[in-house]
């Protein structure tokens, strides 16, 4: 890992000569040891120091590091370059990087543990290299040393990184001319000879990532296919190729009319189940009555996984306790361009996580769940035929009071859509899934019509907009905070509605009444907004393009085309995904319960009972009852003097408090008070 100095110490963005000159001299750097065969990557910086980069702004310094990469790549375009980042200024984006390199010095493993899961998060679709790690012996002690490096890399390697360094090999150290006699984090003394810790790390790196000796139970690798012959040989063969003691492979092949099962029945160790075409969540519980282990692990026929997949999930369910768990998917290196495209639009297989290791949503990609647990619960609702039914199984799950977990070592890879036409169609559909799901679990989504998730949705693809968010990064006092973190609230309504499908609708609203403004001249007071409206979509889908991140090709058109196709994907998918959902009628102006016409005013109601009942009892028998006639019931909140919020759609809600008055021989008034909510973001 070579270091390619410069005064990272100073205030080098001050200086426009300054800036050029270290560009140069990086860039030169550089080319002293290009294409050398010891060489793993180039590093462009290290730890700058976080009152450095608050003083010239987060943004400024990201963008600098971004031209030393392209330095670096000017002189060796296969080097692998990164930025080695540390805690005080872990909210520097420095995405551009090949891999995600930190250096993460903490000396309780559950703190590392928890960190680790976090750093993975941050480091998204890239892998995460722990640059340096250790602990002094000099305050320790050698043996204290020894067994903290022991669980560091244990970990590590759990966490899913993809390798680490430990800092250092021998005691002897110097920086600026001086040396550095005040600290020991050597496995060697100064004079090399071996410290107990020598040791550990070699023994605990023979057996990554996990101890050989450790006893791993049976899974059920389960692959669902319907005219899959295209991939799913791969498909299998990285089953085959799984680093796991006790595993079987079942597929089920759906009703296939191409040459799947013949391409199956090649495989000598699969059991193979063929079935009437019924659709995917069918496929899917018939696989789960078949499996005997005690885990079963889905993966897609168009997906192959990585060795240690099984490995991870297994670790994953034990250490947290999970009833399922999921991990990342991402495009194989061999993709062609098309789907590079996709991979970098919207509406991919992604994970919604509520933390760093819990899940709200997992992909049905990659996705495995304690047997048991899924047959109690009833498998996946049959009725979602093509999509939709990884998301309903994740809600019931919790709502059964389940957990879902999330592993970023546990990894498939995944092919897009390689057609544009595909694409679509598959976005159509998942528009279609969506109407499905909001007919069955109308609490899930908001008025407009969108899955109200409580957590954050990774991986690539995902929208952004160019509206100016409004993040902050907690320093501390005099910016001296060990952890220095990025906070970003949520979207208000200005972010959430411009990358809405429905935006499509208010362009065609404006256009038609600036077309009627030949009509009635008042009328073309629309086209202003119109343009504007037009601008941001616009604006949105060249931003998708441009913030893309394409795998490197020697196949295919250059990098301008990709970013253009990229864009126009970001501007067709919430356009088919719009029909999708209205097609399934899933729209704005829909609505849920009660469709009688009634003043807007407040309402009293009183009824009496003969016997008696909790107040408890009373409300959840409401709840029942309105849910039964097709409302949107929740709670009003603790702070709430309301019992219950009922929505009846885009522009207005009504509340609902009750009491209840106790009288003799356990008789009962029951008083209502209704209150309509007038939505004034509706309006």
């Amino acid at each position: 890992m070579v270091g390619l100095p410069w005064e990272q110490h100073i205030a080098f963005l001050e200086d426009r000569k300054r800036r050029s000159e270290i560009i140069h001299r990086v860039r030169d750097a550089a080319a002293e040891c290009a294409g050398h065969p010891a060489l793993l990557c180039f590093v462009i910086g290290n730890e700058i120091p976080s009152h450095i980069v608050r003083w010239h702004g987060r943004r400024e310094i990201a963008a600098f590091l971004k031209k030393l990469y392209r330095a670096v790549k000017e002189v060796d375009r296969k080097a692998l370059v990164t930025y080695v980042n540390y805690p005080s200024t872990e909210y520097l984006d420095v995405g551009f990087g090949d891999f995600y390199c930190f250096n993460v010095y903490l000396e309780e493993e559950e703190r590392l543990t928890k960190y680790l899961a976090r750093l993975q998060n941050l480091s998204d679709d890239r892998p995460l290299v722990i640059a340096e790690v250790g602990l002094d012996s000099m305050r320790n002690g050698s043996e204290k040393q020894a067994e903290a490096l022991r669980w560091q890399i244990d970990a590590i390697f759990a966490a899913g990184a993809a390798g680490l360094f430990v800092f250092a090999w021998t005691d002897e150290w110097h920086r600026g001319g001086m040396d550095i006699d005040d600290w020991a984090f050597g496995l060697t003394t100064l004079e090399r000879n071996p410290k107990p810790a020598l040791e550990a790390v070699s023994k605990a790196l023979e057996h990554v990532p996990f101890p050989a000796e450790r006893s791993w139970p049976k899974v059920s690798v389960l692959v669902c296919t319907y005219n899959g012959a295209q991939t799913i040989r791969q498909c299998l063969q990285g089953i085959q190729d799984l680093d796991y003691p006790d595993y079987e492979i079942i597929v089920v092949n759906d009703g296939s009319v191409d040459d799947t099962e013949a391409i199956v029945n090649v495989f000598e160790d699969v059991q193979l189940i063929s079935i009437p075409n019924d659709g995917l969540s069918h496929a899917r519980n018939v696989a789960a009555e078949a499996a005997s282990g005690e885990y079963v692990a889905y993966i897609d026929d168009d997906a192959f996984p990585h060795r240690y997949w099984l490995q991870y999930l297994v670790h994953t369910f034990e250490q947290g306790g999970f009833a399922g768990v999921g991990g990342p998917n991402l495009p194989p290196r061999n993709s062609d361009w098309i789907s590079d495209c996709v991979s970098n639009s919207p509406g991919g297989p992604t994970h919604v996580l509520i933390s760093d290791t819990i899940a709200e949503h997992i992909p049905g990609c990659n996705m495995a769940f304690h047997r048991e647990t899924l047959l109690e619960i009833g498998g996946f609702d049959e009725q979602f035929t093509i999509a939709g039914d990884d998301v309903d199984f994740c809600w019931r799950l919790q709502m059964a009071g389940h957990r879902i977990g999330f592993s970023p070592g546990a990894m498939v890879w995944h092919y897009r859509r390689n057609k544009i036409a595909a694409y679509l169609r598959q976005q159509r559909n998942y528009g279609r899934a969506e109407a499905m799901l909001e007919a069955k679990w109308p609490q899930k989504y908001n008025a407009v019509g969108h899955i109200s998730w409580r957590g954050r949705i990774y991986g690539q693809g995902v929208q952004r907009t160019f509206l100016p968010g409004r993040s902050r990064v907690y320093h501390g006092t005099f910016g001296l905070a060990p952890f220095q973190r990025v906070y970003e609230p949520g979207n208000d309504l200005l972010h959430a509605v411009v990358q809405m499908p429905e935006w499509y609708m208010f362009m065609f609203g404006l256009a038609i009444l600036s077309v009627g403004g030949f009509a009635w001249t008042p009328l073309f007071l629309a086209v202003p907004f119109l343009v504007v409206t037009v601008a941001i979509f616009m604006l949105q889908g060249a931003l998708g393009g441009m913030s893309a991140r394409f795998l490197p090709s020697k196949k295919g058109p250059g990098v301008t085309t990709q970013r253009l196709v990229t864009s126009m994907l970001h501007l067709l998918q919430p356009l088919v995904r719009l029909e999708g959902r209205v097609r399934g009628g899933l729209t704005p102006w829909r609505q849920r319960g009660s469709r009688h016409i009634t003043v807007l005013r407040k309402r009293n109601y009183a009824l009496w009972f003969e016997e008696w009942r909790a107040r408890d009892e009373r409300l959840s028998d409401l709840h029942a009852g309105l849910r039964s006639r097709g409302a949107i019931v929740s709670g009003a909140g603790d702070y709430a003097t309301e019992d219950y919020v009922v929505r009846a759609g885009l522009l207005g809600a009504a509340s609902i408090a009750m009491t209840i008055e106790d009288h003799a021989l356990g008789k009962q008034l029951v008083r209502f008070r209704v209150t309509p909510i007038w939505r004034r973001r509706g309006w």
